[in-house]
């Protein structure tokens, strides 16, 4: 190649190092070398990735924030601080550090780290040929537990339905959720407590500023997520992450699926909870508590009986609004959005006179007619039906998943936002239905062979999970998951129409998902609102 810039006398070396620096810097749909095509140049340093297979490549473990240790335990996360040389991103950073909460997150528990904020990308093609959508991960997990550095996420074959793959670690449990008097006067936003959200909308930040190198289209995101991940997805559309993304999808999980307490109420339990784990009563709290290594701290919370839970919190800054109250008027983000839940999600033992008892405290005057709805009232044993179980069954599902999902698609609606909703019916191969989390491994297009989602895969199972990705990526392309070959995929629209993946392959039309219980708990909800609680 010849340059011709004027450049007089200068020496071969300079001419040659600034052509190479200049060449470097390029998009990465440019080899950087004959011998090493995975380089990419971020805004922090070089990385190398490794080649994908069947096409593609992955750059794992990227650092996207400082380590959050010693005085960064509970503090905003600081952008990472850039590096000299190539760094390796062939293999998954660390999970971050969690209570082990059964076999399901045992390997996390045992490996999880403090220094845990990386991310991972995916492109089905390199060199890249033109800009991707983005779809941007957030692991479930009740935002305890779980990580984004694992194949089920990054191995299977949704990429090779022309998007970039974005996966992210987040502060988890007491790690991620702590508010506390101390910190909140730390803080230059006055806030604490939501410091895996704070660590999200950083890594968002990060793709908007480095994406385009991986192939990626930094203007076309999409943030989905799964469980708590879905119900994280409904609080960023909430929260000061508006305008970062454009598109979102929740799978089994909504804004407030979960309540989300006023930042005060928080700061209470943070106290106590530092009193009770041995700290000082008084000043200096925070100080005692980030003194303790993050193994011991897990063990010492996870014997506290009950164990304390941490959650998202109004602090003011990240939520500045309760979430109900944000979609009821209109104030989420102004996006398209997909949502959904799948057949059982979760299952419950509890008997007719125990859901009496759960009943009054949550449903208050209405209590009557949830009751009546689930066939508990005048003492009633409640009805079983042939789908969806057991009143327990039902009220487990209708009020955690279903009903806060259903509630936030109608408001989203009516603030005149593109969109479309879901039931997942297609049972993990072996399984008697599909129940919380049967649709990662069809979402992701990886099968396991063990495990909760372990069974033995087939054509039908591919069809549909060909499908589901087929839906969702043409999602995130323009906003609207219908595309050629496709069952048509109604709008929500004022009939609450959504489709059914079935369990022998199908789609199917529906309307109006749990349409009596879900209007109760509506009533609930609104009723709630209007007491300011």
């Amino acid at each position: 190649m010849k340059w011709n810039c004027g450049w007089g006398r200068d020496s071969i070396a300079a001419r040659v190092a600034l052509a190479v620096a200049l060449f470097l810097g390029m998009l990465p749909a440019f080899a950087r070398s004959q011998g090493d095509a995975l380089l990419v140049k971020t805004q922090d340093g070089m990385l190398r990735g490794a080649a994908r297979k069947g096409g593609g490549a992955e750059f794992l473990g990227i650092p996207f924030a400082q380590p959050p240790v010693g005085e960064l335990r509970w503090h905003e996360p600081l952008p990472a601080k850039p590096w000299s040389g190539v760094r390796d991103a062939k293999s998954y950073s660390a999970p971050c550090a969690q209570p082990d909460l059964g076999g399901w997150n045992r390997h996390d528990a045992e490996t999880g780290q403090e220094d845990c904020l990386y991310l991972n990308v995916v492109t089905p093609a390199w060199p890249v040929k033109k800009l991707l959508p983005v779809m941007f991960w957030i692991h479930g997990g009740a935002n305890e537990g779980g990580t984004a550095m694992s194949p089920l996420y990054t191995a299977g074959t949704l990429p090779d339905h022309g998007v970039v793959l974005v996966g992210v670690n987040y502060r988890l449990g007491v790690f991620g959720f702590l508010a506390h008097p101390e910190l909140t006067g730390e803080s230059a936003h006055r806030a604490s407590g939501n410091y895996g959200l704070m660590d999200q909308i950083l890594a968002l930040k990060w793709v908007i500023a480095n994406i385009e190198r991986f192939g990626g289209d930094p203007t076309n995101i999409t943030v989905f997520g799964q469980s708590a991940g879905a119900i994280d997805t409904g609080l960023l559309m909430t929260s000061t992450a508006k305008g970062l993304f454009q598109k979102a999808i929740q799978e089994s999980g909504a804004a407030f699926t979960v309540p989300v307490a006023p930042l005060a109420e928080d700061e209470v339990k943070g106290a106590k909870f530092a009193v009770a784990m041995g700290a000082p009563q008084g000043a200096g709290q925070i100080a005692y508590l980030r003194a303790i290594p993050a193994g011991e701290l897990i063990k010492k919370w996870s014997a506290q009986e009950p164990r304390p839970q941490f959650a998202p919190v109004v602090d003011g800054w990240v939520l500045r609004k309760n979430p109900v109250a944000a979609f009821a008027v209109g104030e989420e983000s102004a996006i398209p959005l997909i949502f959904g839940t799948t057949t059982k999600e979760f299952e419950s033992k509890a008997s007719p006179e125990l859901l009496r008892r759960m009943i009054p405290p949550m449903a208050g005057e209405l209590t009557p007619e949830v009751l009546k709805v689930y066939g508990l009232a005048d003492g009633g044993p409640g009805n079983v039906d042939p789908v969806y179980g057991t009143a327990a069954d039902q009220i487990a599902a209708d009020v955690s998943f279903r009903c806060p999902a259903t509630a936030e698609g109608r408001w989203h609606f009516a603030a005149r936002h593109a969109t479309y909703e879901y039931e997942f019916d297609h049972a993990v191969p072996g399984q008697p239905a599909a129940v919380h989390s049967t649709d990662l491994g069809f979402v992701f297009g990886f099968y396991p062979r063990e495990g909760n989602l372990g069974g033995a895969y087939g054509e039908a199972d591919f069809r549909v999970s060909d499908r589901v990705e087929s839906y969702f990526t043409n999602f995130a392309r323009n906003g609207n998951p219908n595309g050629a070959g496709l069952p048509a995929w109604p709008e929500f629209g004022p009939e609450a129409a959504y489709v059914q993946f079935t369990q022998d392959g199908h789609i199917a039309e529906a309307q109006d998902l749990r349409g009596p219980a879900c209007k109760v708990y509506r009533d609930v909800i609104e009723a709630r609102i209007k007491q300011g609680k």
